[in-house]
């Protein structure tokens, strides 16, 4: 069973490059990127990415239909759908690059490569690539083959970003002199290095520090006894307040009783007072008769 998985992805990846490498033969110099095959319930979609959709369209849309036929008929593609998206950045795709620099080439010549590379270069890095280089090589100019280099900002040229990670491609220019060689690889500004880190400063923040798991444990058990330790404290503090009021209102009650004894008393005493002073006026008043 996995080998014929294995031999169905072999197949689909073949066939995959294949209908590439007839796209790149016959979109010549109009900014064609990549192309891509996808299954879909419908049949099979091929995308193409290029940097000027409209000359590949053609007029009416008859190089689509064209490409349709050939495609059904030499790769046996079941009703085959043809997808074309525009790239959005030209100066950060290797095979637009490589593919800018062989027309100009071909238009202008050798005399001037160094220009063309250096203008290259200026531009993939403009567009915010981490790094850049062009092999031009050649007979450029002169009756011997040479290979020029240039290169800016930072490029992997080994490990896992290096294969991954860095985009590479590779065109000809077809000269009277010969053919020129064209390498353009370019590090993209999104690619992760497994040595850069990102510091957020916000994050850790926001988190606690954390210290020795021994610390913590210790900081633990001595708040759990505190915590036992302020709860007995809060007993007795309750247990002495409760105590407390209990004797503030015995007291109130004590001197509420003896406020109540002496006004009695205060009573009493002016009733006496009352009575032996309407007897002296009795007494006084029969003396006088």
């Amino acid at each position: 069973m996995v080998i014929l998985i294995e031999r169905e992805i072999i197949k689909q990846k073949k066939k995959q490059f294949l209908i590439q490498k007839f796209i790149s033969e016959n979109l010549k110099r109009v900014g064609h990127s990549s192309t891509k095959l996808v299954k879909t319930p419908l049949g099979e979609k091929v995308i193409i990415y290029a940097s000027r959709p409209g000359l590949i369209v053609g007029r009416k849309g008859q190089n689509i239909k064209n490409f349709t036929k050939v495609l059904e008929r030499e790769f046996n593609l079941e009703n085959p759908q043809i997808e074309i998206i525009e790239v959005e950045n030209i100066y950060l795709d290797p095979n637009i690059v490589a593919e800018n620099i062989a027309t100009a080439l071909e238009q202008y010549g050798t005399s001037g490569f160094k220009g063309v590379g250096h203008k290259a270069m200026a531009d993939v890095m403009n567009a915010g690539a981490l790094g850049v280089e062009i092999l031009i090589s050649g007979k450029i100019p002169g009756a011997r083959a040479k290979t020029w280099r240039f290169y800016q900002g930072y490029l992997k040229k080994c490990g896992d970003p290096a294969i991954s990670g860095v985009k590479v491609a590779y065109c000809t220019a077809q000269l009277k002199t010969g053919t020129i060689g064209i390498q353009v690889r370019i590090m993209p500004p999104d690619l992760r290095l497994p040595d850069s880190v990102i510091y957020n400063e916000s994050y850790y923040a926001a988190q606690p520090v954390v210290e020795d798991v021994e610390k913590t444990e210790q900081t633990s058990s001595d708040e759990s006894v505190l915590t036992a330790t302020d709860d007995v404290e809060d007993d007795v503090h309750t247990e002495a307040k409760e105590a407390e009021v209990e004797k503030s209102k015995d007291a109130a009650s004590d001197t509420a009783k003896d406020e109540k004894k002496k006004i009695v008393k205060k009573t009493v005493k002016k009733k006496a007072a009352k009575k032996t002073a309407k007897k002296k006026t009795v007494k006084k008043a029969t003396k006088k008769k």
